[in-house]
């Protein structure tokens, strides 16, 4: 009986990973119970990319983080971030929610974390990147093309406003600092834009430290046990 429960733990397992990227670690010596989710390709929206295009669905995140601040089984979440960017409103409504969870959050970038990847990877309790992950600051746009009616600069400004507030006050750059590095012209030649490449994101103040999954994992223990009371090893 317990190994027919074992393979159909696993399977279930198996069919998160394949279908969502998502699982549940929970076999470390503190016995904390971390979800992972990961946030890779492209952030889909409310319109269906190519078949052959790695995405992230937020239909999928958004009942599964909603799922896990009801559960009182799981005792926090681990975002591993690599992603090209994608739909604006669907990424900030994953930072939005993420940002609420009551449970310990960290997020670790891992190749990159672009576009509106930077709000996600700030919208947790505390941040990591890798030495080599990069995050690209550019302003918002619609498929590269640059549309003169004023009505829509003036939407493509409150949007830019949404994202560039939403990252300052989940850390430590400034509004204007971030508004500063989306209309720079000396980095990026065919673009606006700045790209920051592992230690110059944590200088800048957007990302808390450069680490990889193993600071990532202990300091979400540490901040789970902090969070429950327990004393740690």
């Amino acid at each position: 009986m317990e190994e027919t429960t074992t393979q159909q733990k696993n399977q279930n397992e198996n069919e998160e990973i394949k279908e969502m990227g998502q699982l549940t670690l929970d076999q470390g010596k503190s016995r904390h119970k971390i979800h992972l989710l990961s946030i890779i390709g492209e952030i889909e929206g409310h319109e269906s990319l190519a078949p052959n295009t790695k995405t992230t669905k937020y239909e999928h995140v958004l009942p599964k983080l909603a799922s896990i601040e009801d559960d009182g089984n799981i005792d926090g979440v681990l975002v591993i971030i690599n992603t090209v960017g994608g739909d604006v409103e669907s990424g900030l409504a994953i930072a939005e929610m993420l940002s609420s969870l009551s449970k310990p959050t960290v997020s670790l970038v891992l190749g990159g974390s672009h576009s509106i990847g930077v709000p996600l990877a700030v919208s947790t309790d505390y941040s990591y990147i890798v030495p080599t992950g990069t995050m690209v600051i550019h302003p918002v746009r619609l498929n590269g093309l640059v549309i003169g009616a004023p009505q829509t600069y003036d939407y493509f400004q409150q949007m830019q406003d949404r994202i560039t507030g939403f990252v300052a006050s989940h850390c430590f750059a400034t509004q204007e600092q971030l508004e500063k590095m989306m209309i720079n012209t000396s980095m990026l030649t065919k673009d606006l834009g700045t790209i920051l490449v592992g230690n110059q994101a944590v200088k800048e103040g957007i990302i808390n430290e450069v680490g990889g999954i193993d600071e990532a994992m202990k300091k979400l223990h540490s901040m789970i046990a902090e969070y429950k009371g327990e004393e740690m090893d």
